[in-house]
């Protein structure tokens, strides 16, 4: 864990543009003893090889390999800017994390700091503390996050209703009473028609008013038409972070496997919380991986300085030219599959030289895709190779 100093945390700060926000934090670099006066310049030249923005309102920028010579020591400077930075191509920055770093540890840096702010809630809530002491708690994981509520309160099984409002109403309320949703949500369910996922189950959620991770259950005794399609169960989400995913895998794999029944037919409640349960022994990765398909390969790293914000770009330039469903897992690092098309979670997996990458992808240009990742792999992803 890095230590991150009160004094390197720079609340509510303004700045005219990109370039302007880059040169407050590499002075605040500079003054803390982090880095030489010449590391601006290096901050500054990476940022037109590779745009530093990492998404959720969040940007890294740091110096290029040629001006690491200009780093004392290993620091950070982070800035919020509230109004909001222009970062280019329609993003915008709200927290701007400096980073001098001596050597290749800044991809344990990197994958470290991309894991706390990878989810939404944790971004939004570091773009908007009001004190120094809940910024740093906030990067340094301090705050612990809490458990997914699901329990036997929060289900309700083979309820006799034949009204989809009536089943977002039981929700509703075993979710209010595990205070994990707010009033915002209340509205904004009750008045938006939930998803239809296939084979009876249907899912609501808001993109507002999500206070805690938790699920609601309802399922019915008999199943009823709602907008031409059968209704057997009803999951409602208060989604406050990543955590709820592994849930949204696991029925996503019911479905594709065509074993819906599973939940449809079980009217235990233990059973049905242990199927579905977040946190069980099935891991993301377990759910990711449960019969595979598609195709996957195996490809080394060659950039001496492993997967920092540049190569990790071209990367996932690379994969977003695909419409295939892309994985990628680092099978030195924690092994567990991430989103191809997310350059935060690219970053996440500190993958270094010498490491080896999984690809895997699915879908109609999967073979295409492989070829092409690979390719750009083999061949540095725009840099030189080791």
């Amino acid at each position: 864990m890095f230590n991150l100093p009160i004094s390197d945390i720079h609340l509510a700060a303004a700045a005219s543009d990109k370039k302007n926000a880059i040169e407050q934090v590499a002075k605040s670099l500079e003054n803390a003893g982090y880095a030489k006066s010449g590391y601006a310049q290096g901050m500054l030249n990476r940022e037109t090889q590779a745009p530093t923005f990492l998404g959720n309102g969040i940007a890294i920028p740091h110096g290029t390999v040629e001006t690491r010579d200009q780093v004392l020591k290993t620091g950070f400077a982070v800035f919020q800017f509230p109004d909001g930075i222009d970062w280019g191509d329609n993003q915008t920055a709200y927290i701007v994390i400096g980073i001098a770093a001596q050597s290749n540890e800044h991809l344990e840096l990197l994958r470290q700091l991309t894991h706390i702010i990878s989810d939404e809630h944790t971004a939004d809530a570091i773009a908007k503390a009001d004190t120094a002491e809940t910024l740093k708690q906030l990067l340094m994981g301090e705050r612990q996050t809490q458990p997914v509520k699901f329990d036997e309160s929060m289900v309700t099984v083979s309820a006799q209703v034949d009204n989809i409002n009536t089943l977002k109403i039981q929700n509703i309320i075993n979710l209010q009473n595990a205070e994990a949703i707010s009033t915002d949500f209340i509205s904004r369910v009750l008045t938006q028609t939930p998803s239809y996922l296939g084979q009876g189950i249907w899912l609501s959620d808001s993109p507002i008013g999500n206070i805690e991770n938790a699920i609601a259950i309802s399922t019915v005794k008999k199943p009823f038409s709602f907008q031409g399609n059968p209704v057997s169960i009803l999951i409602t989400l208060s989604y406050a972070n990543y955590q709820i995913e592994t849930l949204l895998l696991k029925i996503n794999n019911l479905l594709k496997n065509k074993e819906a029944n599973l939940i449809l037919e079980n009217d235990n409640v233990n059973k049905l919380i242990d199927l579905l349960r977040p946190d069980d022994s099935h891991t993301e990765s377990d759910s990711l991986n449960t019969n595979i398909s598609g195709i996957t390969q195996d490809f080394t790293i060659l950039n001496p300085h492993g997967l920092h914000t540049r190569p990790s770009t071209q990367l996932v330039t690379a994969i977003k030219q695909f419409e295939s469903t892309i994985t990628v897992s680092n099978l030195d690092g924690t092994s567990t599959p991430v989103n191809g098309r997310s350059l935060m979670k690219i970053v996440s997996l500190g993958a270094k030289c010498g490491h080896r990458l999984r690809i895997h992808a699915e879908g109609v240009d999967a073979q295409e895709a492989i070829n092409t990742i690979g390719e750009a792999i083999n061949s540095g992803l725009g840099e030189k190779v080791a």
